[in-house]
């Protein structure tokens, strides 16, 4: 049977970060992947850490070849792809446990050719996320065409780390990437690919660690003239792909943004700088400590689950500019089934005053409206919470985190296993209730 995906990792000389990456890999949530490490002449351990990993897993496919660059390597791993979707990593890096199901689910949801996502960027021990599309929903070529224009030679739209492809598209199209170049051989491959694809969809959520420093050309041995000459081939490129892209008169209105490309590639292929504003690497995402997974009792079960609701919340709370707690939130008040403040506030698991300044943040942000009514002898104002239709895609992106939260809460069991859990779970629920009554 066809794997769904085929993860695709060029490798040379990289024993000391092979194992961090293809851990990464095997560690997805999403196990239909075929990984291939194509080991290209590599002088130190790489082959044999390679082949470690391919006795203890059967997805693993290794490849020994003589030296010939990451784009042959890479041309010979997609030959031999079987995967619908192509990913691809580089050795010095890694991914998010959630990475290839999130890619993935967003290309079939949204009927995309092309995902592309957002990334972090680590330097030492300091890491920070890397987007640029902002839109939700599907792009067409034209569209996300725009969006690069505005970009150009940015590291988010020319590698092929941060996107999944769509083999078919490749197969038909003959596409590869081009041996003779050594400089932004990515990119051309994107043009060529974008060329081909219909509809593209922007991954707001960081699921890919660079951490690899690409040096500029001439650190690479080129001459100053086979430099310049390679720029302008490569702007060549990129100024037909926006004729094609473009009708006539949509290109003259922005060719003068065609024509920044040869600005923007001045930078010479360099690492994206990390901003000001980073994190500690290790404190980007949610995490337990050892000691809680490790816990028995109840109090301890109660930990895991927030903490692993926490897991399948963090995505949604990125991708919509929410903080972890406005997600819980929103998510507390979709099930919420309403009554005074003090309710909520115990109902969320938070004070009263942090309840207050999270319902102003939802407010502000048009994603709730709230108003309060006192009934007749009633104590207590009755809070009503309203979703405006620009609440859409962050309650559709936190109810979808329930849904993940529950499959895999649910994971591993029968379904005569899950009926009887929730008949036990129901005479739980029955028995506290007496008691609290």
């Amino acid at each position: 049977m066809k794997p769904c995906v085929t993860i695709i990792v060029p490798i040379y000389n990289a024993q000391s970060t092979l194992r961090r990456c293809v851990d990464s890999v095997l560690s997805q949530e999403f196990a239909d992947f075929e990984l291939i490490l194509a080991d290209d002449g590599s002088k130190d351990g790489s082959g044999a850490v390679c082949d470690e990993f391919a006795r203890r897993d059967s997805r693993v496919r290794v490849v020994h070849k003589a030296n010939s660059g990451v784009s042959d390597t890479r041309n010979q791993a997609m030959a031999m792809a079987r995967g619908e979707y192509l990913q691809f990593l580089d050795a010095d890096d890694w991914i998010t446990p959630n990475a290839t199901k999130l890619l993935v689910r967003a290309a079939r949801e949204h009927g995309c050719d092309l995902v592309i996502s957002d990334f972090y960027r680590v330097v030492g021990e300091r890491v920070a996320p890397k987007g640029d599309i902002d839109e939700d929903g599907p792009l067409t070529r034209e569209e996300f065409a725009a969006h690069m224009m505005e970009n150009p030679a940015d590291f988010y739209y020319g590698v092929l780390w941060n996107k999944l492809y769509r083999r078919d598209i490749i197969t038909e199209h003959r596409l590869q990437m081009d041996p003779e170049i050594s400089w932004c051989e990515d990119f051309l491959f994107n043009l060529e690919y974008i060329r081909h694809a219909r509809r593209f969809f922007a991954l707001q959520v960081p699921i890919y660690y660079y951490v690899k420093t690409k040096g500029s050309l001439a650190s690479q041995g080129m001459s100053i003239s086979k430099t310049v000459r390679t720029k302008l081939m490569l702007f060549e490129y990129y100024n037909e792909f926006y004729k094609t892209v473009l009708d006539e008169e949509e290109y003259e209105k922005r060719r003068l943004k065609v024509y920044r490309f040869l600005i923007e590639a001045a930078q010479d292929g360099s690492a994206p700088p990390l901003p000001l504003v980073s994190t500690r690497l290790g404190e980007e995402r949610t995490r337990i400590h050892s000691g809680a997974l490790e816990g028995e009792g109840l109090l301890y079960d109660a930990l895991r689950e927030r903490k692993l609701l926490d897991y399948y919340l963090e995505p949604a709370a990125q991708k919509n500019g929410l903080s972890l707690a406005e997600a819980n939130l929103l998510l507390r008040l979709r099930q919420w089934d309403g009554g005074a403040r003090r309710e909520l506030a115990e109902f969320a698991g938070v004070s009263g005053g942090s309840l207050s300044v999270l319902l102003q943040r939802l407010v502000s942000r048009g994603l709730i409206s709230i108003g309060e009514t006192k009934e007749p002898g009633g104590r207590e104002k009755r809070l009503s919470v309203a979703f405006p239709s620009a609440a859409g895609t962050a309650l559709a992106d936190v109810e979808k985190a329930w849904e993940d939260f529950e499959t895999a809460r649910l994971s591993g069991l029968t379904g005569e296993e899950r009926e009887e859990y929730a008949r036990l779970t129901l005479r739980v629920q029955d028995s506290i209730r007496d008691i609290l009554q």
